[in-house]
Order: C-alpha cells, then sequence, then structure tokens
C-alpha cells in the first residue's frame, strides 16, 4: 500500500513550515498511524499529531469538436502533520 505520496509544497503549506507543520499526499486508505510511522521512519523526527482530510477532485469541463467533455479530477487525501518542537524536514536537500 501507497501510504505517502509526495510532500506539498505550495506557497500556503511552505508558510505552515514556519509552525513545524509539514503537508503530504496520501494514499486513500491510509490511517494516521501509519502515516505518523512512514514519517518517522523516513525522515527521522517526531510527530506529535496528524491531521488528515479528503479533497474531493474538482469538475473539469473543455469544449472540442466533438462537442462539450466534462470530467472530474481525482479526489485527494492529504496529511497535515506537527512535528515535535526543533524538529524540521528539509525537502530540498537532495536538490
Amino acid at each position: 500500500m501507497d501510504i505517502l505520496k509526495r510532500p506539498l509544497v505550495t506557497e500556503k503549506m511552505t508558510a505552515l513550515n514556519e509552525s513545524g507543520k509539514y503537508a503530504f499526499e496520501v494514499g486513500k486508505n491510509a490511517n494516521k498511524v501509519e502515516i505518523k510511522k512512514q514519517i518517522e521512519k523516513i525522515y527521522g523526527v517526531t510527530v506529535e499529531k496528524v491531521a488528515t482530510m479528503r479533497v474531493q477532485g474538482k469538475l473539469k469541463t473543455k469544449n472540442t469538436k466533438a462537442g462539450v467533455v466534462s470530467g472530474r479530477k481525482p479526489t485527494v487525501k492529504k496529511a497535515i502533520v506537527t512535528l515535535k518542537k526543533g524538529d524540521i524536514i528539509d525537502f530540498y536537500n537532495n536538490i
């Protein structure tokens, strides 16, 4: 099972990094305990709190020669992880 898919590096989530919170896109069936264990194992930090949310995919419509084509982006699950004070995750370490 794919627990951690990718870190979310956006302006809003980067602003949360100052307070020790980091966001990840996770698998739809992943629970908070699995997410906590995976992050502690990969990044070597101590996780205090995990908040999860499901974000429903947006409707998308476009006009083509064949007519109007509509669909939906996939639904994703996000996790916002709060780390112990003093711990940090450096996503740009290997660039």
